[in-house]
């Protein structure tokens, strides 16, 4: 147990793999402004942002979740949540969306809920689940 993860956010090479992707289409859209039709520069423009606002909160949000015996840290835009494991609620959700199946981590604390999928932790949430609970296993000394 004392080898496992106990943080975790995107992994680095989809980061930067998704910034490499941004540059491309921002010099596309400076391209296209230039030599081309303003129609195509604005429509690469508008996905240098889309693609550009998923690596910045991928940069910024790092580690998205993070726990150890006393809690849970998940990040957001808005700040570090702390979650104490006493009335948190920790659960997988399965969903099929175009014939692919899609599993999210979901912790529920005080009204709130946070959301994970692979994509924000970086490995299989329920891998990120046994490990969680494990952890909490660990703090209630069961």
């Amino acid at each position: 147990m004392d080898n496992q993860p106990t943080s975790w956010a995107p992994r680095w090479n989809l980061v930067v793999v998704t910034w490499g992707l941004a540059t491309v289409l921002l010099a596309g859209a400076v391209v296209d402004a230039v030599f081309g039709d303003g129609k195509g520069a604005v429509l690469m423009g508008l996905a240098t942002v889309a693609v550009g606002a998923f690596a910045g909160h991928w940069t910024l949000v790092r580690p998205r979740l993070a726990a150890d015996v006393h809690g849970l840290r998940a990040r957001t835009l808005g700040g570090t949540h702390r979650l104490p494991w006493a009335g948190t609620s920790t659960r997988l959700r399965s969903t099929r969306r175009l014939g692919r199946d899609g599993v999210t981590l979901e912790l529920e604390h005080d009204d709130r809920l946070f959301i994970f999928g692979q994509l924000d932790l970086g490995e299989d949430p329920r891998d990120v689940l046994d490990v969680l609970t494990a952890l909490r296993a660990r703090s209630t000394g069961a």
